[in-house]
């Protein structure tokens, strides 16, 4: 259950990241509320799953998620080009975080 809101959570920073950045400073009203709910709901989740889960693991999960996630929804909306190096990279953030569950 908690691997399942770590996870959850990794997934809503990537929403909360996203937004902020649509949010040109907070002025557009969509983009600024998608920040505040994805941040609260990250934030809420990386607790609880802290309550089960080592804390430099935890937010090593959560972190990885965020950051495969948000560069991923870039490349797939345009602001950012993919290159093999990138990928590459990226998998390599996914594979360390798949191995650390598996050896959690």
């Amino acid at each position: 259950m908690h691997w399942a809101v770590l996870i959850a959570s990794g997934m809503l920073e990537a929403l909360w990241a996203t937004a902020l950045g649509e949010s040109e400073k907070f002025t557009k009203k969509l983009p600024t509320f998608l920040f505040a709910v994805g941040l609260l709901g990250s934030m809420s989740g990386l607790a609880f799953a802290m309550a089960q889960i080592p804390t430099g693991t935890a937010y090593a999960v959560w972190v990885g998620i965020g950051a495969v996630l948000t560069v991923t929804l870039a490349i797939i909306r345009g602001h950012e080009k993919a290159n093999l190096g990138k990928i590459l990279l990226l998998l390599g953030i996914v594979a360390c975080v798949v191995g650390l569950k598996v050896v959690a």
